[in-house]
Parts: C-alpha cells; structure tokens; sequence
C-alpha cells in the first residue's frame, strides 16, 4: 500500500480539493499548490511550507504515479494535477472523504459529509457511512474507524495513507490553531461543523432507537428528520 508524508498528505489534499471546488485554476502551479497548503480555512492544522517544500512534495508524489506534470503550450510555468482516483482505486465521492481527512484528520460520519459535499454530492449521512465502509473493507482499507474524540460519543474515521498525521486525542471542534508568533489558540466551530455534529448525534440515536425496537420485537416507528 503507498504511505505518504505529512508533505505530501498536504500536498495531495490540495490537488483534489482544488480539482473540484476551483476547476477553471486547475491544474495547479507550484505557487498555487503552496498557497492551497498553507490557507487557513478547512485546514488542521494550519502550516507555513515553503515553495522548495510543496515542490520536494509534489516530485515525491510524481515518482508514486499520484500526480502528473502537466506542459501547457505557450507557458513556461509547470502545473499539477493528481492521478489519485485511479491508482487509489477510489470513486470521486471516496476521494473528496480522502481528501478531508488528509488535510483535516479524524472526523464523525456527520463532519465529514458536511466538509466533504463542497467537493461531491452527499445526499445523506448514510451514503457517507457507505463509502467508508467500502474504504475500509478493502484488501488494503484506506480508512479505519477509531474511538470518539474526548467529549463527543460519535466515533470518528482516520485515513491510512500516512496514519500519524493527526493526533486522535484532540477535540475536533477546538483543535488548536497556530497563529503568527507561536500563539495558539482554539478554534470556534462554524455553523457547518455544529450542524454535521448535530447529525451525527440524530443518526446514532435512531440507530439506537432501532435497536432497542427490533430487540423488544415492536416497530421502531416514524424515523426522525
């Protein structure tokens, strides 16, 4: 199975984030691959790379069949693109789940299709569940699921390409972020990430409620919305 660098995990978020969310900027100039990594928005954490760092990266990821120089006529600046959906063997939907985890780390079922829908369509925390599922039924599991972060009882999935990028005993919603002289400070969660955890806590209630009805042999009744 390939194993990434926390470099090139950055580096390979990037490209398929800005594969679908800016499609008229892609493929990516190393300019633009160095300001997509260090931005500040739906990153964790946020870093500081350097254009030699993103560059080492994206000739790393190059050498793994993961991304592809791309010459454009009359131009003298080279420009990226990654080549991840067909040697990961992963649907668009799979890349976009990859794709947050890489550049944000673990998250609840619900967070991740709150992130990941600007990237692909998610119609329901069930789809989600079932893309993971078949991320990590795989001979090689791309995904697995880990324990609930401290203070959450939802439990959360970490992707496999580099495992220790992010730490697992961090609250997600206040992850702390650097800011300029080595402060840190927590993060306020969006309205998005409440409103993902707040599905997540609904679909593990219902699955609760249904359990306790097929064990007492009752209907489970009208499913919540």
């Amino acid at each position: 199975m390939l194993s990434l660098n926390a470099d090139e995990s950055r580096v390979l978020g990037v490209l398929i984030e800005k594969a679908t969310t800016t499609p008229e900027q892609y493929p990516l100039s190393l300019n633009a691959v160095t300001n997509g990594a260090n931005q500040r928005n739906n990153r964790d954490p946020v870093r500081t790379m350097s254009e030699d760092q993103c560059f080492d990266a994206l000739e790393s990821l190059r050498g793994k069949g993961l991304v592809v120089r791309v010459e454009t006529p009359g131009s003298r600046v080279h420009k990226h693109r990654h080549n991840a959906g067909e040697v990961l063997h992963v649907r668009t939907a799979e890349l976009a789940i990859l794709a947050e985890l890489l550049m944000r780390g673990p998250q609840t079922v619900g967070e991740l299709r709150g992130r990941a829908s600007r990237m692909a369509p998610l119609e329901s925390i069930e789809v989600v569940q079932g893309l993971l599922s078949a991320m990590m039924n795989r001979d090689e599991p791309l995904v697995k699921e880990v324990p609930p972060s401290p203070g959450s009882r939802a439990n959360r999935f970490v992707q496999l390409l580099c495992p220790d990028l992010h730490p697992l005993d961090v609250p997600a919603a206040v992850a702390p972020q650097p800011q300029a002289g080595g402060a840190v400070t927590p993060a306020v969660p969006s309205l998005t990430e409440r409103v993902a955890k707040l599905e997540a806590e609904v679909a593990e209630l219902r699955a609760t409620v249904r359990r306790l009805a097929e064990g007492l042999g009752e209907p489970a009744g009208p499913s919540l919305q």
